[in-house]
């Protein structure tokens, strides 16, 4: 069966986010912008991409996002609590409806046996409903990325559409 690519999850969840008169953000740490960078790949994505957050450090996740340092400390960056605040976060700093987020560790170094490369932690605020997951992926810091950015849009299309 052949997977569709990101270009047509990104037209389908276009779609689905139109056709609720629904915006998107994005709160990426491990991929740096590789969803926001997916969704503008899409002419006419400004009519249902509002923004990206690009937080790789911990400073920045506090700083644009409101994640609260205790949260970090106790929990690690790398976590479904940071997950969760980093998505919901990225709808309340923007005029959105929808958030996703995702930190991780894409390697090749940074993991640890509670937290191998290739964890990654996803959160989702869809209208008002917060939900999260980790997946572990398999290969080099690329395939990881590519990986996150495809399950992350997945996953968006499911729960908007």
């Amino acid at each position: 069966m052949n997977e569709p690519s990101t270009l047509v999850l990104c037209e389908r969840l276009a779609q689905a986010l139109l056709a609720r008169g629904w915006m998107l953000a994005s709160a990426e740490s491990c991929t740096g912008g590789m969803i926001a960078a997916a969704c503008t790949d899409l002419a006419g994505s400004s009519q249902w991409f509002e923004r990206g957050f690009v937080t790789y450090s911990n400073e920045a996740k506090q700083e644009m996002l409101g994640v609260e340092a205790a949260l970090i400390a106790q929990h690690g960056a790398v976590s479904e609590a940071v997950a969760r605040a980093m998505a919901s976060g990225a709808v309340r700093h923007s005029r959105a409806r929808v958030g996703v987020a995702v930190t991780g560790i894409a390697g090749p170094t940074g993991g640890n046996p509670q937290k191998p490369v290739g964890t990654v932690w996803f959160g989702f605020q869809v209208d008002g409903r917060l939900t999260s997951e980790m997946r572990r992926f398999d290969g080099d810091r690329a395939a990881i990325r590519a990986a996150t950015v495809r399950h992350a849009l997945e996953r968006l299309l499911e729960r908007v559409g």
